[in-house]
């Protein structure tokens, strides 16, 4: 009549950093600290997991930074504002050089 789930309770020591981080990103996504660890071991165990390719986690890591400095210009801006500056300071260095 009732399905059981049976957990089991374990212990494991964590660095100053992976407490604070592993407490930072359950805030940020809502759950417990107890699901992320969970789910991470489920992620490791999974066959597939293993054979994610390095350009997959790549993504993923990007798509998980997007916006995260929402204060910067957009890449294309910034870029040309670098290659202004360039220019000006080439321009500088040839006019001082003559």
């Amino acid at each position: 009549m009732y399905a059981l789930y049976i957990m089991h309770r374990t212990q494991i020591y964590l660095a100053d950093e992976q407490e604070r981080a592993l407490a930072d990103r359950a805030r940020q996504v809502g759950r417990t600290k107890s699901a992320l660890i969970r789910e991470a071991i489920d992620s490791f165990l999974t066959p597939e997991t293993a054979e994610r390719t390095a350009l997959e986690r790549l993504r993923t890591a990007v798509a998980d930074a997007s916006g995260c400095a929402a204060y910067l210009p957009a890449g294309e801006r910034y870029v040309d504002e670098l290659r202004a500056a360039d220019r000006e300071r080439a321009l500088e260095q040839n006019q001082r050089s003559r």
